[in-house]
């Protein structure tokens, strides 16, 4: 994997996790947040999705490394929610 493969991952995984925070509600962290929402969104999206048979509906593929965008946005939205019940909900500016 290049540098350039790696920065467009970090972009794409950040655009995920950004949207999931969006969808939830939540606006507690940066750009460096959203990266890291997009990567567990990844993970646990699409475990999820095989744990119920789903297909992978959109993926991106950069370099060797697919990443799937829309059980990463679910699965991100999933985990922001949880950290919203968890920590107490903090709204973005109205």
């Amino acid at each position: 994997m290049t540098v350039l493969e790696f920065l467009a991952l970090l972009i794409v995984a950040g655009i995920c996790g950004g949207v999931a925070r969006s969808i939830v509600g939540y606006s507690h962290g940066g750009c460096l947040t959203s990266i890291v929402l997009g990567f567990i969104g990844a993970l646990l999206g699409s475990w999820l999705a095989r744990q119920a048979g789903l297909p992978e509906l959109i993926d991106v593929t950069i370099g060797d490394k697919t990443f799937p965008v829309v059980w990463s946005i679910i699965g991100a939205a999933l985990f922001v929610a949880l950290l919203a019940l968890i920590s107490g909900r903090r709204r973005g500016p109205v």
